[in-house]
């Protein structure tokens, strides 16, 4: 498929996906956000796939916000839907995505570029990295799930101070308070996304799918994330990787899954 707005390409069972608009800081329009879902819909699909990387062209930005021209002029009624169509074609999709998905934070990670990073179940980024929700500052909020994702990422605390200064933090600070799982210089980026996938992908693919489906149940109101962990176990049991994995344990050698 031809792209716009977006790069893509798997190799090695990695799916490489980067938002290639670096004139706009990489910033998300809508054109974009349906490319993205077209992208990691194939990428899932694509049983030789076992993770995702996510970046942005060039060094400057992972993705610097929405693109504000597109709705800046929205009725309240369009505002709740651009939101809504958004979190179901993008960000929740990715979230609940049965293959991991690893952010690599280049530059600057703002409002929605932030919020598609929380979406990712890990997060890297370059020790130059920005990141913030600076909606306020603009006369609205984050909508692309930023209020629920950050907060328990960080804690309510530090997820009320970020949203409601509409300030930045560093790669440092980030990862003080677990909003990135890792940070290192900008050429190592890709590299460091890379190995991590590596270590993914020792694992069942299936079993991962499982545990991504149960922690993500922990953090949803109304779901006992403890009764889907239960059953997400029960179903590995009988299993052709499960069968793998266990015999290459009593067979002392590596499974192959």
């Amino acid at each position: 498929m031809d792209y716009k707005n977006i790069l893509f390409e798997s190799k090695n069972a990695i799916a490489y996906i980067t938002v290639n608009r670096p004139k706009q800081l990489n910033a998300l329009n809508a054109e974009t956000i349906v490319e993205l879902n077209t992208a990691i819909t194939i990428a899932e699909k694509d049983k030789s796939v076992r993770c995702m990387i996510i970046t942005g062209a060039k060094n400057k930005a992972f993705i610097a916000g929405a693109d504000i021209k597109e709705f800046a002029n929205h009725s309240k009624k369009e505002g709740e839907e651009l939101a809504r169509k958004g979190q179901e074609l993008l960000f929740d999709m990715l979230e609940n995505c049965g293959t991991p998905s690893i952010a690599a934070i280049n530059g600057f990670a703002l409002g929605g570029g932030l919020e598609l990073a929380m979406a990712c179940h890990i997060r890297i980024a370059s020790d130059n990295a920005k990141m913030g929700l600076p909606e306020v500052s603009l006369g609205v909020i984050p909508g692309y799930g930023g209020t629920q994702r950050l907060a328990n990422l960080v804690g309510k605390g530090k997820a009320m101070e970020m949203i409601t200064t509409a300030g930045m933090i560093s790669a440092d600070e980030a990862n003080k308070w677990g909003l990135v799982n890792h940070i290192c210089q900008q050429e190592e980026l890709i590299p460091t996304a890379e190995k991590i996938a590596s270590k993914i992908m020792r694992n069942s693919p299936m079993a991962i799918a499982s545990a991504i489906k149960s922690v993500n149940a922990g953090f949803k109101t109304g779901v006992d994330g403890f009764e889907v962990e239960k059953k997400e176990f029960g179903n590995c049991f009988g299993t052709t990787e499960f069968q793998e994995g266990t015999t290459a344990f009593l067979e002392k050698r590596k499974p192959n899954f």
